[in-house]
């Protein structure tokens, strides 16, 4: 029997309410050692599921505090087991008081994610649902919130289960055509093996294409400020934090460090760095500032590249160009609102946005806000379509999608249908290791490992 747990649900910390979470067999018996109903007449053990009681917490028999318990009876709780919530006055000393009166009572300490690995255990949800409620915990702006509900929603799970349904009904015809011969099942024809082979490939691949973005959007993405001395760069992170986080002086190099600062740009968190100008000079200072610069210039998962609009194109511009090539980087010819000698067309080739703004005047952030969504992918990514949304989901999405590939390259060159039948075994536990029907335990510990505790 898998024992009581608790844990508080709610974050550290001084807040209106704390809530204590109890799951298991015996979570509503230790609830009624913690809990004492306003009304007498109300027994903790008899609750039923989706109520509520107001009374008294104690704690070794002395009162403690008054708040609400929520009652939820198995199977139709969160995790799928009797389960009760204490709501108390968020003080963290309350809080800590009412765990160790639950611990005393019969409960034990809950570790990271025991409750949604509780849930997975149960049959409440499946490893693509688990992982997204930590997706929806850190999300990082709206829309990353969105695609980790869409993926809790189930979205993805039966995107994936449908993909398996085409599989199996391959397999197992192809299964009784190698294995019974003498039952004269029909074999299939090859343009209808390879159309339902090339339409889950298709499918996988819609999927591993967006993971890049559906990522971005959950996590953010670290991005460089980079540029020649007095371009604007500060005055650019200035622009974007809505407040003076950097120092802008007209003196050449007064960045010397990396100043960093989070904000929301386009929809998406971004960690901007603001850098060091890029020049060469004998100050020792200046000069790890500039080495820095370039280390954040290679490091960067958005590079925010600054030319001053109102002087010529020169040749530290041409090689900032150059190492940006190939990156997802955004041209920003700042200071529009001087008369222009920077030729935008010099640099162009190697951006795949650029954008002329005015950051002393406090213009621009919002074209540069719809540069970032498409450098990064995600102008056009649905929030409600189905999304990767881990790691270990890409590489198993990506594991069934050459499985596949390699099924068809078996089925044109002729190597016949029981070759085809053991790729398309391989991509079969490929998504079903996606959807942790058959996840290892190493796999499971992995993934509730980066959950909070109490949740």
């Amino acid at each position: 029997m898998p024992e009581t747990i608790v844990a508080l649900a709610t974050p550290p910390g001084v807040g209106g309410i704390a809530v204590v979470r109890l799951s298991g067999e015996e979570a509503l018996a230790v609830a009624a050692k913690v809990f004492f109903p306003r009304n007498a007449a109300k027994k903790v053990e008899n609750a039923k599921g989706y109520t509520a009681l107001y009374g008294q917490f104690v704690e070794n028999g002395r009162p403690l505090d008054e708040g609400v318990a929520l009652f939820f009876r198995a199977p139709h709780s969160y995790t799928g087991e009797d389960v009760a919530e204490l709501s108390c006055h968020g003080g963290p000393v309350v809080a800590q008081s009412l765990i160790d009166a639950c611990i005393a009572a019969g409960a034990r300490p809950a570790g990271p994610g025991e409750y949604t690995r509780r849930a997975f255990l149960n049959g409440r949800i499946d490893l693509t649902q688990a992982e997204a409620v930590m997706g929806l915990i850190g999300a990082a702006g709206r829309q990353g919130a969105a695609l980790a509900r869409t993926a809790l929603e189930g979205a993805l799970a039966k995107r994936i289960g449908g993909f398996k349904q085409q599989l199996v009904a391959l397999a197992g015809h192809l299964a009784a055509w190698v294995d019974f011969p003498e039952e004269d099942v029909p074999a299939l024809e090859p343009a209808a093996l390879n159309a339902v082979l090339e339409e889950v490939e298709n499918g996988l691949e819609d999927l591993i294409r967006n993971f890049g973005a559906g990522a971005v959007l959950r996590q953010g993405v670290d991005a460089a400020i980079v540029g020649s001395p007095n371009v604007g760069k500060s005055t650019l992170l200035n622009l974007l934090a809505g407040f003076d986080r950097a120092i802008v002086t007209p003196i050449a190099g007064t960045t010397r460090d990396v100043v960093e600062q989070a904000v929301m740009l386009g929809g998406v968190r971004v960690n901007l760095r603001d850098t060091a100008g890029l020049r060469d000079t004998g100050d020792v200072v200046e000069a790890e500032g500039v080495r820095r610069s370039r280390r954040a210039l290679e490091e960067a998962g958005l590079i925010l590249a600054v030319f001053d609009g109102s002087l010529p194109v020169a040749e530290e511009d041409r090689q900032l160009a150059a190492a940006c090539a190939g990156r997802p980087a955004i041209a920003i010819v700042n200071k529009s609102d001087l008369p222009q000698k920077f030729d935008p067309a010099a640099i162009a080739g190697s951006f795949a946005q650029v954008v002329t703004l005015a950051a002393g005047r406090g213009e621009g952030a919002q074209a540069l806000g719809e540069a970032v969504r498409r450098v990064l992918g995600v102008a056009d990514l649905d929030p409600s379509a189905p999304c990767l949304v881990s790691q270990r989901q890409y590489a198993a999405a990506c594991q069934a999608r050459d499985a596949l590939a390699e099924a068809k390259g078996a089925l044109a060159g002729g190597f016949g249908l029981d070759a085809v039948s053991v790729c398309l075994d391989d991509a079969l536990a490929a998504l079903c290791r996606l959807s942790g029907e058959d996840a290892s335990d190493a796999v499971v510990e992995e993934v509730f490992s980066t959950f909070c505790v109490g949740k």
